[in-house]
Formats: structure tokens, C-alpha cells, sequence
């Protein structure tokens, strides 16, 4: 039943900050504690082990979306203290729950969570350095992938490479290609990416 539920919210337009429209899927804030849970690492699995062959210590990770920080907690545990994760958020109050859980564990300084807009990241003081993107789930719930592709290139370094995974529940095949295309577009190299389970997915590399 609950999981009928999601699916029914996820497709309903969110109100953002000053009445901004934050896209036609934005997942509702108060859904991030259970995507944070225990419950998703039983259904997805580790994220450590899914995030280990892209990551090295030092690193610096733009992760758009981070919700209240499935990812981004071992993110910050895998690039050290000399590492860097810039989360992107769009709903304060996931970003809220997600620097709770950060302090929590002790992980704060390596994190610099950024409340974005609704139709742009606002990442251009990241130009050409960054490592490795992160994008979970999110590219569908935003206005359009080809500014997304465009912004995380311009970030990117030469060669860094993107995880880019969606949800075989909301996103048709048809979509993922489109998207895919804008990825192409914005000089990403698209290759196929890790099996995850009710996912679509693939790695990019900046050309």
C-alpha cells in the first residue's frame, strides 16, 4: 500500500520556494526519511558497495537531489577528510533532514549542502572541478535534462565521470533515451551502467 502511495505522489506538481513550481515528480519532503532508511538499503543494497568503483578519497562529488542523505553520508565517508560533497537541493527542509544526519555522524565539514532553485543547480562557482557526479532518481523530476547535462558538464573535470540512474517505475525506456540524448549532447560519453534493482542506468564520461 505504501509503496502504491509513492508512486501516486511522485507524479504531483510541488510548490517550491515563493510558490515556484518545482517540476511535474518532485518527491514530497516528508518521504525522505523513509528513502533514507533502512528499509531503501534492504531493497537497493549498500550504496558503499554500488558508489566504490567511482569513488577515490579527495575527491570532490556534486550529488544533485541528495534528499535527507541515502547517499550522501557514505559519499562523505568514502572521499575523506580531505574530500568534498556539494549537495543539491531544492527542498529546504529535505536539506534540513539531511544536515541532521550528517552532524549526527560526525560528517559535516566534508559536506556543503546548497538550497538550489527550481530550475537550475546554480553550480557555476564549481567550474571544471569536479570528480564525480552522483544522479540518483532526480534527472526526471526536474524541468530540463538538457540545462541538468549542461551544468554538470560545465562542472565536471576532463574524464570525470556521472552515475546517472532512474526509476523503471516512472521513467519509460523512450524517456531514459531522451534523456540519454541530452547527456550526448552536453559531450558525456554514455556507457552502460551497474544493474540495480527496478532502475535504469548508466555511466557517463565527460569528453
Amino acid at each position: 500500500m505504501k509503496i502504491k502511495i509513492v508512486v501516486q505522489l511522485r507524479g504531483e506538481r510541488i510548490q517550491g520556494r515563493k510558490g515556484e513550481q518545482m517540476g511535474k515528480r518532485v518527491c514530497p519532503w516528508w518521504l525522505g526519511s523513509l528513502l533514507a532508511s533502512r528499509v531503501r538499503r534492504w531493497i537497493q543494497g549498500d550504496p558503499e558497495q554500488l558508489l566504490l568503483p567511482y569513488l577515490r578519497e579527495g575527491m570532490t562529488v556534486l550529488e544533485p537531489g541528495p534528499g535527507m542523505g541515502f547517499f550522501t553520508l557514505p559519499l562523505a565517508r568514502m572521499v575523506g577528510p580531505n574530500g568534498r560533497v556539494i549537495a543539491v537541493e531544492v527542498q529546504p527542509r529535505m536539506l534540513d533532514g539531511m544536515r541532521k544526519r550528517l552532524a549526527k555522524a560526525g560528517l559535516s565539514e566534508r559536506v556543503d549542502g546548497c538550497l538550489a532553485k527550481s530550475d537550475a543547480m546554480g553550480v557555476a562557482d564549481l567550474a571544471g572541478t569536479v570528480d564525480f557526479t552522483l544522479a540518483f532518481a532526480v534527472v526526471h523530476e526536474l524541468p530540463s535534462a538538457e540545462r541538468f547535462f549542461v551544468e554538470v558538464a560545465q562542472a565536471s573535470k576532463p574524464g570525470a565521470s556521472v552515475l546517472f540512474v532512474e526509476p523503471s517505475g516512472h521513467v519509460k525506456a523512450s524517456e531514459f533515451e531522451s534523456e540519454l540524448e541530452a547527456a550526448s549532447q552536453a559531450h558525456f560519453a554514455v556507457s552502460e551502467g551497474p544493474r540495480i534493482q527496478r532502475s535504469r542506468t548508466a555511466v557517463l564520461r565527460k569528453t
